[in-house]
């Protein structure tokens, strides 16, 4: 199996019926992974699926909810036989000055992006740990990395999200060191993400810190161009990965920056 093989790889993805998530389930099936699909909306994730050929499965399912989360494990089981590859993608923006910041609106990022997550670790490692290997790939945010106003409760929640995971990769280093836990951190995006998050999506402001301005205003990637990372991602990495090349570098300077 090359580096950029799925051959024999059975692959979970979640949030797959469009944006990233589609284009990451498309990418795997070309590369010969067996995906299970999983989204709420059934009709967009059916068409996703076919289009992934005979070796997807589809299920409608709601990652916020724990029971269908392990309905979804025990589907890709049943069909399968095993989880290779579990890859956590739900999410939801916000754009919100922090004044304006509701209870629900908090409510509504963790549920959607710190919960979700948290249920595919918990339902997949076992299954993982009993095969003493595997992946569990969080697809984040930037925005987890550097908090840009009107964001900041989606950033806070990408935040919690990189801390779960990599106290979980901590967690996991002396007992099951073939286990890997990778979390994928994209920049802009062209897809409907933006035009989904609560409140209203806003440009970033020039008077943004210049490391953090530099890494929100390059070129936005395509969905095509952040699965093809995630992909390898999900093959041979161990720890965080960066979607944009010069992502870390602008990271670096704003961290240090804020010391």
């Amino acid at each position: 199996m090359s580096h950029r093989d799925f051959s024999e790889q059975v692959v979970v993805v979640t949030g797959a019926s469009g944006g990233v998530g589609a284009a990451v389930a498309e990418e795997l099936a070309r590369r010969g992974a067996s995906v299970v699909l999983a989204a709420r909306r059934a009709g967009p994730l059916g068409d996703v699926a076919r289009r992934c050929g005979s070796q997807a499965l589809a299920v409608v399912a709601d990652m916020t909810k724990r029971d269908d989360v392990q309905r979804l494990f025990d589907e890709a089981l049943a069909r399968f036989g095993r989880v290779d590859i579990w890859i956590n993608n739900v999410g939801r923006g916000i754009g919100r000055p922090l004044l304006e910041i509701t209870d629900d609106d908090v409510d509504a990022m963790i549920r959607d992006n710190l919960k979700s997550v948290l249920y595919g670790m918990q339902v997949v490692t076992p299954h993982l740990q009993a095969r003493g290997t595997g992946a569990i790939v969080n697809v984040s945010s930037l925005l987890g990395r550097i908090p840009l106003p009107p964001r900041a409760a989606y950033a806070a929640s990408k935040a919690a999200m990189m801390s779960l995971s990599e106290a979980f990769r901590m967690e996991l280093a002396g007992s099951h060191p073939h286990l890997r836990v990778v979390v994928v951190y994209p920049g802009r995006i062209t897809t409907d993400f933006g035009r989904n998050a609560l409140g209203q999506p806003t440009a970033p402001s020039a008077r943004l810190p210049a490391e953090a301005l530099a890494a929100v205003s390059g070129a936005p990637q395509t969905a095509e161009e952040v699965a093809h990372v995630v992909c390898d991602a999900a093959l041979n990495a161990r720890g965080d990965v960066y979607t944009q090349p010069d992502a870390s570098t602008h990271v670096r300077a704003y961290q240090e920056k804020q010391s």
